[in-house]
């Protein structure tokens, strides 16, 4: 025990010792070459000036606080510019962040950059209407799943918070066009818009917002069923140097017009989700695949009917970066769609393959698929009639050694495109 007390004691002084010799500034440095978060954690037990340090310094919390419980936070954690409310699915019917907690935050955590209230459905435009008013520096919001807020709190923000981002309003079903002029009027330098399932958005509501908003990198509007061929060319010309991420899952009315508009604009387009979108056919795929050969990473066409095997063999052959693909349901497809690969020359980068619900695709195509995809961790075939493991094994088709066929739908997709 002497040892032990020996051990401390040296500790303790030479704790001291440090911080007679070390001020606050060079403190802080010391903790700012921390990388992990345990460790700047470690670094606030040393002692009481290492915590309220520590405690200064942090940017991001992650936290489930009333109002009086938020005020403490913001006292000890003065320079926070993360702020982490959301709730779980799970626990989602419960209301978590109110009003008046907004108001605290509003107040109390005047260098907030970001704020996370997904699932926080106890919250309206009051609350908003409060973050607007004071928050002039937020950069990022996300309120998806706060199905009580509206135009009139969100457009609080927009007049507010003119360094805006970042915004996800997912089934935020009250969110119209009005909303979209507000952005368009505010926040020039929105890069980061996720709108899936505002279905009172149309054709105009993006069409005004791109007049404002042209620095879009990411645009989420699945589901959204008003927005068609108009609302998309206005995005792809007004954006065509910033777009990179288009998700459109069934917008039904999205067509032809759409696509030729992203491959004359949009030639650095990285991920595209047109799933359900039934009205687009081969030709502006074609047109797509060449304006995009070298910057198309994702692209999901599930449930595209009038897709054949000339656009894929197109996509395939000219857009050599493609990781991620999804052509499931497209009953159209065959083998021949596949017939440029199985040289030794010809090898993609696909790492994610789904053909389910391909009925006319065999084993043969799936043979020369894996000639060129050494990289494939994840091959879906559920439903088709014509691809069994038996038959697989018997064609000796020599899978990656780290790829999981799903044969039956047993294994958990990757969710890497929705």
């Amino acid at each position: 025990m002497a040892g032990v007390d020996s051990h401390l004691q040296n500790d303790i002084v030479s704790v001291h010792c440090i911080n007679d010799s070390l001020g606050d500034d060079e403190l802080r440095a010391v903790l700012s070459r921390l990388g992990e978060d345990k460790d700047k954690e470690v670094f606030g037990l040393v002692c009481k000036r290492w915590l309220r340090i520590q405690s200064t310094e942090r940017k991001k919390l992650c936290a489930r606080a009333g109002p009086h419980m938020l005020r403490r936070i913001a006292a000890r954690f003065t320079r926070l510019h993360e702020l982490d409310l959301s709730q779980s699915v799970s626990r989602s019917f419960y209301p978590g962040v109110t009003d008046s907690d907004l108001s605290v935050i509003a107040t109390a955590f005047s260098c907030l950059r970001i704020l996370d209230l997904q699932n926080c459905k106890g919250i309206t435009d009051n609350g908003l209407a409060a973050i607007g008013s004071s928050l002039s520096s937020l950069q990022s919001l996300d309120v998806s799943y706060c199905r009580k807020i509206t135009d009139k709190g969100l457009s609080a923000v927009a007049d507010g918070c003119h360094d805006l981002r970042t915004l996800h309003l997912a089934s935020c079903r009250f969110v119209s066009d009005s909303l979209m002029k507000a952005l368009s009027k505010n926040c020039h330098y929105v890069e980061e818009l996720g709108l899936q399932g505002c279905t009172n958005i149309t054709n105009s509501g993006l069409s005004v917002l791109v007049e404002g908003c042209r620095r879009i990198k990411y645009l989420d509007i699945n589901k959204c069923s008003n927005i068609g061929d108009i609302g998309i060319s206005s995005v792809s010309e007004a954006c065509s140097l910033t777009l990179r991420t288009l998700k459109l899952l069934d917008c039904y009315k999205v067509g032809d017009d759409s696509i030729l508009s992203l491959a004359n604009y949009c030639t650095n387009l990285e991920t595209l989700v047109i799933g359900g979108c039934r009205n687009i056919s081969d030709e502006p795929m074609k047109s797509l695949a060449a304006s995009c050969s070298n910057s198309l990473r994702k692209l999901r066409m599930d449930w595209c009917l009038n897709i054949t095997d000339s656009s894929l063999d197109c996509i395939i052959s000219k857009c050599r970066e493609l990781e991620v693909l999804d052509i499931g349901c497209c009953e159209e497809l065959t083998d021949a769609a596949f017939q440029q690969l199985g040289s030794e020359n010809f090898m993609l980068g696909m790492k994610i393959l789904k053909v389910s619900n391909c009925p006319k695709i065999t084993v043969d195509g799936i043979k020369k698929l894996m000639k060129s995809c050494e990289y494939l961790e994840y091959l879906d075939v559920r439903s088709c009639p014509l691809i069994t493991k038996a038959g697989c094994e018997e064609a000796g088709i020599q899978f990656p050694e780290s790829c999981k066929i799903n044969f039956t739908g047993s294994l958990a997709e990757p969710d890497v495109l929705l």
